[in-house]
């Protein structure tokens, strides 16, 4: 456990793979009739319960100051409830394995706003990275969702902004890191005004009533929450703060992967050798990216 707890690498593995398990989980619920914004509700509402029972039951408390605040909360928008938002609405009309590569191509994207923010100056191999991921992600892109069942070019373009949100996370949580805050705390108040943020959205938009239907998914429900919680738990900053935000984006790999073979497998579904050559590529793209991170400017 001690290496795991050091190793980027093996952190990348189990963050990635429990963050992949959303996506089955969320093509279950949605299919029963669950909303995508009750969905991600649960996860937020689940894993920031939890981790707030954990953090009292340690003898610790929440700091509240203006800084942490700011820091829950837009890191809660931009991490957290738009991309869930956007995945769990997206995932019946373009199926789990096609939603989870849009995973993928967080690195490329976090790779360039870091660039376009000073964050890191370009370099020859980035911008090669980029090229490679931005073709892969227009082969995936024309293919439209599932084999024989293409959506409408918007739900495309909803996908396509899973890892814009999920970039501009990683850059702003390691910007903007509250010093002297431990990584559950902000787990805590990060899930917990994401779930604000989303039970006001429920209510005002869908009413009370849209919560009723979780009745029919309770297993399906109990399994989002453990595996949420237990990545934010243990290993989602704690990666954060060994690899970095470009190490960290490349969870949606892993994520994609189990997606992808959740949803061939066990779900049914079936996408065209474009898909699977464009993933191919995606994944190119994010080597050369993370290579790139390893040389000096």
């Amino acid at each position: 456990m001690k290496f795991l707890w050091d190793s980027a690498l093996g952190l990348l593995v189990v963050t990635g793979g429990l963050l992949g398990l959303t996506l089955p989980f969320g093509k279950i619920a949605t299919a029963a009739g669950v909303a995508a914004m009750v969905w991600a509700f649960v996860i937020s509402l689940g894993a920031g319960g939890v981790l707030l029972c954990a953090l009292l039951l340690n003898g610790k408390r929440m700091r509240l100051t203006p800084h942490r605040l700011r820091y829950f909360f837009v890191t809660a928008a931009v991490s957290y409830a738009i991309p869930n938002l956007l995945m769990f609405s997206a995932i019946p009309h373009l199926g789990a394995g096609y939603s989870g590569i849009m995973f993928t191509l967080s690195p490329v994207v976090t790779l360039v706003f870091s660039m376009l923010l000073g964050v890191r100056r370009p370099t020859m191999l980035g911008i090669v990275g980029i090229v490679v991921g931005f073709v892969g992600a227009v082969m995936v892109a024309v293919t439209r969702g599932e084999a024989g069942q293409p959506a409408e070019f918007f739900w495309v373009a909803m996908g396509l902004l899973i890892p814009v949100s999920l970039a501009a996370g990683n850059i702003y949580r390691t910007v903007d890191w509250p010093e002297g805050t431990g990584p559950i705390e902000l787990a805590v108040g990060s899930h917990l005004a994401a779930a604000l943020m989303l039970v006001a959205g429920i209510l005002v938009l869908l009413g009370g009533n849209a919560f009723g239907s979780l009745g029919g998914v309770p297993l399906v429900a109990a399994a989002q929450v453990a595996s949420a919680s237990a990545m934010f738990a243990f290993f989602f900053f704690r990666l954060q703060a060994v690899g970095g935000p470009v190490y960290l984006s490349q969870i949606g790999y892993v994520a994609a992967a189990v997606g992808l073979f959740a949803g061939t497998l066990f779900l049914g579904e079936r996408y065209q050798l474009l898909t699977w050559a464009g993933a191919v590529i995606i994944t190119a793209g994010v080597f050369i990216t993370t290579k790139a991170q390893s040389q000096r400017p």
